[in-house]
């Protein structure tokens, strides 16, 4: 068997390869009041059917403050944690793990949908300030209100709170939102964070309010749940975040009880410059593997099977998440398993699919 679609087992879990489906954003105004509904089901759902080892949410909300655009999931209150029970039991019916990325955008929160020009909500469009480590907006976005320690002590619990939330909705993986410029991120980020207190300033300090989350959520789910967290291992400007730093903060996450780094880059500034090419952010997860023995997972621009084989061979990582490839094609791993020479009966493929799937 291509060691692509070996299973890999993470505490409890295990899933069935490592093909997964990485958290992309949907802005579906289906998405009421940070209710997923049928857009959610199906979007999810198809990517199960299709293969996907681990399906993941997009970046779901844990305040009504921490959603990108009104039109963002969430969980942060028990009727979101019900709608995402229906999901969540059909996903593991088709064989994939659900999991959930918890998140908080900061002060790249309150925006329309991309479509709409991802530009400010004003407030009789139902926008508010958005908060951040320090008052310094993104690009033409409102500027940002500096953070309490009362506000972070009460993100921290509104992290562990989703959290519970996510077990209760049938989640068996949960993912911390640190990337992309969003709030996590800010805070790690000279660029972004300038202050003074116990969260600025020293790298200890930058850190501290994602171990912070990363106690809480720990505590607040079984110790058999994979918690993975999100990083963007470099920010592409100089004197922004690093991948020394990231390497250095993988080694503290997993000894704060993280199962897994994921490792992406960028989206805190507008002056980043970013080398984009085939599989070209691969060597943050090799990185960090190779440094600190995490299990890692890999993205962008992974668009082959051959090419994703050979990253888990290799072993710059031990997952890959697949975004717009995998929007182009719900049943990626279906056509990769043919292209790898997996057998149809041993294929991650659904038994009402069987006659017309892939032959090897």
């Amino acid at each position: 068997m291509p060691s692509l679609f070996d299973p890999i087992s993470l505490r409890g879990t295990t899933v069935r390869n490592r093909v997964w489906l990485a958290p992309m954003c949907q802005y579906s105004v289906n998405a009421q009041d940070g209710v997923p509904a049928a857009w959610h089901l199906v979007h999810l759902g198809s990517r199960a059917t299709g293969g996907f080892g681990l399906v993941m949410t997009e970046a779901t909300a844990v305040t009504p403050e921490g959603r990108i655009t009104l039109q963002d999931t969430g969980m942060w209150n028990d009727g979101q944690a019900a709608a995402w029970r229906g999901i969540t039991d059909f996903l593991a019916s088709q064989g994939a793990v659900p999991a959930v990325q918890l998140a908080h955008a900061g002060r790249k929160a309150a925006t329309a949908q991309p479509w709409h020009g991802g530009v400010p909500l004003r407030p009789d469009e139902g926008g508010w300030t958005p908060i951040a480590p320090s008052p310094l907006p993104y690009q033409e976005l409102a500027a940002p209100i500096a953070m309490t320690a009362t506000d972070i002590d009460a993100t921290v619990r509104a992290f562990a709170d989703a959290a519970s939330r996510a077990m209760a909705a049938g989640f068996e993986v949960v993912e911390i939102h640190s990337a992309h410029g969003y709030l996590l991120h800010e805070f790690l980020s000279p660029l972004s964070n300038r202050r003074t207190d116990l969260y600025g300033g020293s790298f200890r300090n930058r850190v501290r309010f994602l171990l912070a989350v990363v106690d809480a959520v720990r505590a607040a789910i079984p110790d058999s749940t994979p918690l993975f967290v999100r990083l963007s291992a470099t920010d592409w400007v100089e004197d922004g975040w690093t991948l020394e730093e990231t390497v250095e903060l993988s080694a503290l996450l997993v000894e704060h009880g993280v199962d897994l780094i994921d490792l992406s880059s960028a989206g805190n500034d507008p002056r980043q410059r970013i080398p984009a090419g085939p599989g070209y952010q691969v060597p943050f997860a090799r990185a960090v593997r190779a440094e600190t023995e995490a299990p890692t997972a890999a993205v962008g621009l992974i668009t082959e099977s051959r090419q994703a084989q050979e990253i888990v061979d290799e072993g710059a990582a031990d997952a890959i998440f697949l975004g717009r490839a995998a929007l182009r094609e719900p049943t990626w791993p279906l056509r990769a398993a043919h292209e790898l020479g997996v057998a149809v009966r041993d294929a991650p493929c659904p038994v009402q699919y069987l006659r017309g799937a892939y032959r090897s």
